[in-house]
């Protein structure tokens, strides 16, 4: 609040004069006190059944854009496809791991049998 750059000093200067002779009339300055949580009612969904098998189903592998998360997906596409008889992987990867997927990804996940999340590093 208090920075002396630029265009921004006028505007320190006199929020500091106001609060400064407000506090020698002995008078409070107004405080608001905001809560940082996220105050959005979430409602829990019930989990879904548990396949019994992966035979047939379609399955998507989903990278977070860590590194060494593909090789891990590689892999596990692999062993989807000979060990588990999966019909199709579908790939998809977040821009970036520090922010939730976008909204197209998660209505493509939403599309399939089964999500397969890599963290990695």
């Amino acid at each position: 609040m208090f920075a002396m750059h630029g265009e921004r000093n006028r505007f320190n200067r006199s929020a500091f004069a106001a609060a400064k002779t407000s506090f020698e009339k002995g008078t409070e300055m107004p405080t608001k006190l905001i809560n940082p949580m996220n105050e959005t009612l979430v409602r829990a969904s019930p989990p879904p059944a548990r396949l019994r098998s992966l035979q047939g189903k379609t399955v998507a592998l989903l990278d977070i854009s860590k590194t060494g998360g593909n090789l891990f997906l590689d892999r596990l596409e692999h062993l989807l496809r000979e060990r588990f008889h999966v019909t199709k992987v579908v790939r998809t990867a977040k821009p970036t791991f520090a922010k939730p997927a976008p909204p197209g990804i998660i209505e493509q996940l939403r599309t399939v049998d089964a999500v397969v999340e890599a963290l990695a590093d």
